[in-house]
């Protein structure tokens, strides 16, 4: 851990090198469903199509999936949803994932990894949701029940989760580097005024739980309303402004607004809110830029000039 230079008795949670992520073909992975769970053995087994980027997910049948971690960082998180979420999906509004069985290393494979129930739904995006208002308070339903929920024991922010949940600066580095990278493609002035606005926000240090990664693709919708969430590999107890980011990725200017009222979210958390929606978003366009992957420049500019807006609305 290293002091932030600027915010007395602060450390900055250290990430370390990137995760190495591994390869794994669907020929190990129906090796270990047919050696640790035979009674699924005659099932097919097919890759999810954007199956995601910390764990490789497959259909296995109908009705269930399989999670294998692609990299050690991310099989922190294994058991952690194993001996939690069994906890929470009985108090949250809609459904969770359900642990059907914790797998073991084998066949090659060396973390432990998961089957789940599959959810079913439409993964949310700007064109599946035809009453933002209504995915607002929906959103809020569920963000408020999991903050209800009783933190005691709980996992702390840590690499199983990318520290979400503790100091927004552990991303202080990663943000600043992108402003450097995209001076001349958004008003970086701006966008620095929102980032420092963010880091200065202080949490009054009630720890609650959070999701961590309440992304759009972790939203199944039917028929524009939540219907699940999926995901849970960043959750943990601490500060939950991390799950605020949705408010600009995902929903309208009105809609946010609501998503705040009925949270009812002072002024810091939101701050913090729109920095974590920020970073990651300057994060994403910076990287988008040097692939030469316009359409994720487009989706990134989208979400960078919707905090800018909150932000320069906000003074």
């Amino acid at each position: 851990m290293r002091p932030a230079a600027d915010v007395p008795n602060e450390e900055v949670p250290d990430l370390g090198p990137l995760p190495k992520r591994l390869i794994v073909e669907i020929d190990t992975v129906r090796r270990l469903v047919a050696e640790q769970f035979p009674q699924w053995a005659h099932l097919p087994v097919e890759p999810v199509r954007h199956g995601g980027w910390d764990n490789f997910t497959f259909h296995l049948g109908d009705d269930m999936l399989l999670r294998l971690p692609s990299a050690a960082e991310y099989a922190l998180a294994v058991e952690k949803e194993h001996q939690w979420l069994p906890e929470l999906a009985p108090q949250l509004p809609v459904p969770i994932p359900a642990p059907l069985g914790l797998g073991d290393p084998g066949a090659g494979y060396p973390f432990r990894w998961s089957i789940y129930n599959w959810l079913r739904g439409e993964c949310a995006d700007r064109s599946t949701v035809p009453d933002p208002t209504e995915l607002s308070e929906d959103l809020a339903d569920f963000l408020g029940a999991l903050r209800r929920i009783d933190a005691t024991g709980g996992p702390q922010p840590g690499i199983h989760n990318w520290y979400r949940g503790a100091t927004l600066r552990t991303y202080d580095e990663t943000a600043r580097s992108a402003l450097v990278d995209l001076e001349g493609h958004l008003d970086v002035d701006v966008a620095s005024a929102a980032w420092a606005d963010a880091l200065a926000a202080r949490w009054d240090g009630v720890e609650v739980w959070f999701h961590g990664d309440l992304a759009a693709g972790n939203l199944l919708l039917d028929g524009g309303r939540l219907a699940a969430v999926i995901d849970f590999g960043t959750c943990g107890v601490g500060d939950p402004s991390c799950d605020l980011a949705i408010a600009w990725t995902l929903l309208t200017p009105s809609s946010r607004r609501l998503l705040r009222d009925r949270l009812g979210i002072d002024d810091p958390t939101w701050a913090r809110g729109r920095g974590w929606a920020l970073w990651k978003a300057l994060s994403q366009m910076a990287g988008a830029l040097d692939d030469h992957d316009l359409p994720a420049v487009a989706e990134a500019r989208l979400v960078v000039e919707a905090v800018l807006d909150d932000f320069s609305s906000a003074d």
